[in-house]
């Protein structure tokens, strides 16, 4: 099967990242799976970045193979740019060492933000050291660079907690000048999602629809109609659709999202990887 082709790809997407200036406005990039660039004001915030071939090649001799359905944007050590990067769980696909290194390597002032509940395993699986992750869980905000980051449980498949009732799978509202945007993570929608949400009046909401179906064998996610439901429930201004297109065994067809949408009046762009997408648009 041939792969799909970003729209925008290595030095055609770092120059299109690179040469967005606005004071007033902000842009956001898919770069595949879970993974959004969102410049803002020239700052860089990288949401769970998978930027690797790893689960390929760990499971290419397995009963799950993770045949790749799409090229990669861009390397992980073209982007020497980024003021934070967030991990949102332990998934190899949003938190994936051989996207993160090379990241963390050539950035040195870059701010790493995790569930604190996963700090040990971070640590381990990226080589950091232990005080340098930012750690958070639902309900706590922090600021960094301008952005005022506020934690939100994610259930993947249920909300789960350690010891201390700190989550371990979570998704991020980031505020930012007078915008916000919600990125998920890899979330079921659980009881309460939406309570937790609509107070932040969020302009845009990264949702996941690749669905929960048990012949995968993994955790799932919200499915197209869900994501267009809970859109709607929040009054999000604009919904755009993530993790679909990396693996043939578990992706989705965009194009229900967008029946879906259209059929509750739910705003939504559905992205190419490598497209860019400047908000407030003019279109």
């Amino acid at each position: 099967m041939q792969q799909i082709k970003p729209k925008q790809k290595d030095d055609v997407l770092l120059n299109d990242i690179l040469s967005f200036h606005s004071d007033t406005t902000f842009k956001v990039w898919w770069l595949g799976q879970s993974g959004f660039l969102l410049k803002w004001q020239e700052k860089y915030l990288l949401f769970d970045p998978y930027l690797s071939d790893s689960l390929s090649v760990k499971y290419q001799h397995t009963d799950k193979p993770h045949v790749r359905m799409s090229e990669p944007a861009i390397g992980p050590a073209a982007l020497n740019f980024v003021d934070i990067i967030t991990s949102s769980h332990n998934h190899t696909d949003h938190l994936d060492a051989d996207t993160l290194v090379p990241i963390l390597k050539n950035n040195i002032s870059v701010k790493f933000i995790i569930p604190e509940a996963n700090r040990s395993f971070v640590v381990n699986r990226v080589g950091c050291e232990e005080g340098f992750p930012i750690g958070l869980t639902d309900g706590q905000t922090i600021e960094q660079k301008g952005f005022k980051i506020t934690g939100l449980p994610a259930a993947h498949n249920t909300v789960e907690r350690d010891e201390k009732g700190q989550c371990t799978f979570m998704g991020y509202v980031v505020q930012f000048g007078q915008y916000t945007v919600y990125h998920s993570g890899d979330t079921l929608w659980f009881d309460g999602l939406d309570d937790l949400l609509k107070p932040f009046h969020v302009d845009i909401a990264f949702l996941p629809i690749n669905g929960n179906k048990l012949e995968r064998r993994v955790a799932g996610n919200l499915n197209a109609q869900e994501a267009a439901l809970l859109g709607k429930a929040i009054n999000a201004k604009l919904v755009i659709p993530h993790h679909y297109h990396l693996f043939e065994f578990n992706t989705e067809d965009p194009a229900l999202f967008e029946e879906q949408c259209r059929n509750h009046g739910v705003t939504y762009k559905v992205l190419q990887i490598g497209e860019g997408f400047v908000y407030p648009s003019a279109q």
